[in-house]
This record gives C-alpha cells, structure tokens and sequence, in this order.
C-alpha cells in the first residue's frame, strides 16, 4: 500500500468512527434517548458514546494531521478495551433476554469494529 493511500484509509475510517459515534452522541444529547432503541451503556455516569465520540476525534485529527502511527495505535488500543468492555456487558444482557435494537449488532461492537480496524491498518508499513 502506497502512502498516500495509507493516510488516505486512516481518515476514512476514523471519520467513520467520528460520523457513526457522534450520530449517536448527538442523538443522546440532544433528545436524551438513545440511537437505535437501545439502553445507553454508562461511563463515568455518562453515556459511552460521548467517550467513543473523542476517542475516535482524536484518532482523526491524529490522521488528518499525519502524526505518528503510535498515536493511532495507542488510542485505538485504548478504544478497543473501552468498546470491548460494553461489549461484554451487552451480550450478557441479550443472554438474559434483552433486544438488540434496530441493528444487527448492539452500537458498541460496532464501535470495537471500527477500533479493531484502525488499530489493524496502524501496522502496516506503507511503501513511498
């Protein structure tokens, strides 16, 4: 993969991630429900998706910006291990009996996919 093309990716995706957490941020914050008929996981007595949101800011200025791959790499991590915890928390959940909404998935796994792509693509070695 050329390197034009690298920096390229590492924007769509982490613009994707900033598009899809700040729908549902904006979604809660602005009607106090959550997107996509689901329970707002909490963090910290906020809402998760405000954390996934400057997460994955972070991640797309970093990219924007052309900083280090170890900022992507790091946030990422740290973004995986955040998504993945609530993960865990939803599918028990659905194990006891509980909807998994308007998506196929509960919005948190998508998040982890999102995490989990980025924090992939951060390793690889573009060519000039």
């Amino acid at each position: 993969m050329k390197e034009k093309s690298y920096k390229i990716l590492n924007v769509l995706l982490t613009l994707a991630g900033v598009l899809f957490s700040g729908y549902m941020s904006s979604v809660k914050f602005f009607t106090t429900n959550c997107a996509f008929d689901e329970p707002c996981p909490l963090f910290l007595g906020y809402p998760a998706c405000y954390f996934g949101f400057g997460l994955f800011v972070v991640m797309f200025i970093a990219a924007l910006a052309g900083w280090s791959r170890l900022v992507l790499r790091i946030v990422s991590l740290g973004g995986i291990c955040f998504a993945g915890y609530f993960v865990l928390q939803e599918i028990q959940r659905y194990r006891a009996g509980g909807s998994v909404g308007a998506l196929v998935l509960p919005t948190c796994a998508y998040g982890l996919i999102f995490f989990t792509l980025i924090f992939a693509v951060s390793w690889i070695r573009p060519r000039a």
